[in-house]
């Protein structure tokens, strides 16, 4: 699909200088531009190359002005990155927008969608399911009995949702997402094995939340397991039952959280963090990359290390922990002066 620098310009309320009839079907970094690239310029250290880039347009902010000549045509616009990331949006929207029922595919007879609904080949939707317009499950997804979806949500290829599960409005589920999963819940018996406990709850997912690939979310032992508006969860992410995430909180790829665990909203936990169950996370929380928490946290904490010590504390302390040998050695020159 092309669009014109006019066209663009409309969309993003911005000013064409230059060709106005330039057209573009790809999008570009400003300093890998092709013919019929578009690409945008909002980091003053990439300036240089808006003198050399072969896009056909490029966005820049109002303020620039050029010091040369320039090949490329120009849209001006107050914030170049923003408007550009609106762009992206806009596109996505566009590529995105699929309709209708693929086959093969299984839609229960009980099942019912709004409009603008699209079922890729090879999934399958359950009993009694419920979901709302514009609605996008991608092909090979897995959607079970009783499940509710929330309009403008996207399932993408291969995500499978269990039953029971709520998922609201203007979410993203990536690739092999797994949401509704049994919980790990198992009981010791008087032989040394374990029996399994039943898991008949369900997950809950708020307006707004995306789901990242590979990103696992266990149905509740009782009641729910509830992941609030706003949530962001990366790759690769273990949601154990009944935990309960907060608004517009984020965690990065390979984190773990144990069951019944409530963390608050507005926290941002790194990568490869650990956080152990039955535990409370407080509001604004950061938790820093591979730390293990074991502890309670209170409102608006930055910890680091395993076990997770005050972020501060951490740093002070490692000054120490790198120089352990040459104190080590210095203790031991001390110990043979004094014998």
């Amino acid at each position: 699909m092309k669009f014109t620098a006019e066209q663009i310009a409309g969309i993003l309320e911005g000013e064409v200088v230059g060709n106005p009839n330039a057209e573009v079907s790809k999008l570009s970094k400003i300093e890998e531009g092709t013919e019929g690239s578009l690409t945008f310029l909002a980091n003053p250290k990439y300036i240089n190359y808006i003198y050399e880039t072969k896009a056909t347009i490029t966005i820049v902010n109002n303020t620039f002005v050029p010091e040369g000549e320039i090949a490329t045509t120009l849209i001006k616009v107050d914030d170049a990155y923003k408007s550009f990331s609106k762009l992206l949006e806009f596109y996505n929207q566009i590529k995105l927008n699929k309709v209708g029922v693929e086959v093969p595919c299984v839609l229960s007879e009980t099942a019912v969608h709004g409009a603008n609904f699209y079922l890729g080949s090879f999934s399958y939707i359950g009993e009694n399911v419920v979901i709302g317009d514009n609605v996008k499950i991608y092909p090979n997804s897995f959607v079970g009995d009783n499940v509710v979806i929330g309009d403008n949500t996207i399932i993408f290829a291969g995500a499978k949702i269990y039953s029971e599960t709520i998922i609201g409005k203007n979410c993203t589920i990536h690739s092999g997402a797994i949401v509704g999963a049994d919980g790990f819940g198992f009981a010791p018996n008087e032989n040394g094995e374990y029996s399994k406990v039943p898991q008949i709850g369900n997950v809950i997912l708020e307006d707004n939340v995306d789901i990242g690939a590979g990103t696992t979310i266990d149905r509740a032992t009782l009641g729910s397991t509830i992941i609030r508006k706003g949530v962001k969860l990366d790759n690769q992410i273990q949601i154990a039952h009944n935990v309960e995430i907060g608004e517009n909180t984020v965690i990065a790829a390979q984190t773990g959280v144990a069951g019944s665990t409530k963390i608050g909203k507005n926290c941002m936990i790194g990568g490869q963090v650990g956080i152990a169950g039955h535990l409370v996370v407080g509001n604004g929380v950061r938790i820093q990359a591979q730390t293990g928490v074991g502890r309670n946290i209170k409102d608006n904490e930055t910890l680091q290390g395993s076990p997770a010590l005050n972020y501060s504390d951490y740093n002070k302390s490692y000054v120490h922990f790198k120089n352990l040998p040459k104190i080590v050695s210095e203790i031991e020159e001390l110990k043979k002066k004094n014998n």
